[in-house]
């Protein structure tokens, strides 16, 4: 296998591994609702680092899921439905990692979250035509 499809299954397999802690924080420690949202937008972030990483497009370190967004819509127009899912993580890489910034999060929110990112690893995989095999946590 190529060196740059081994590097894309590894952005894939961080971002999987941020889903399966959210996915298993929210089974069985549902009240940690920062560390579900905070791990929902990593694995976002991560999938969509590997698109890029597909795509040739370099890119400057950050959680901003909307400039990876930007960056990815230049080359591919079917991203512009994904704005919104992606806007209602933004906030969770640095609002929600520190004290002083608490949020309170409905189960209806998480629940969301963890669709969502569950939602750009398919699309992802599937624009690359790639698989990837991952936790079976990740499907309940």
């Amino acid at each position: 296998m190529n060196e740059k499809i081994e590097i894309i299954k590894a952005w894939i397999i961080k971002a999987d591994h941020d889903l399966g802690t959210a996915k298993i924080t929210y089974l069985h420690i549902p009240e940690y609702q920062d560390t579900i949202a905070f791990h929902c937008q990593q694995a976002v972030e991560k999938y969509l680092k590997a698109y890029l990483y597909h795509l040739e497009i370099s890119f400057i370190k950050t959680h901003d899921l909307i400039y990876l967004l930007d960056l990815i819509s230049q080359k591919d127009s079917l991203f512009q439905d994904y704005y919104n899912k992606a806007s209602s993580l933004q906030n969770y890489s640095g609002q929600l990692r520190y004290p002083n910034l608490v949020i309170e999060l409905s189960d209806f929110e998480i629940q969301n979250s963890l669709k969502i990112a569950k939602e750009y690893r398919d699309l992802i995989l599937d624009k690359l035509n790639l698989q990837v095999d991952y936790n079976s946590i990740l499907d309940k």
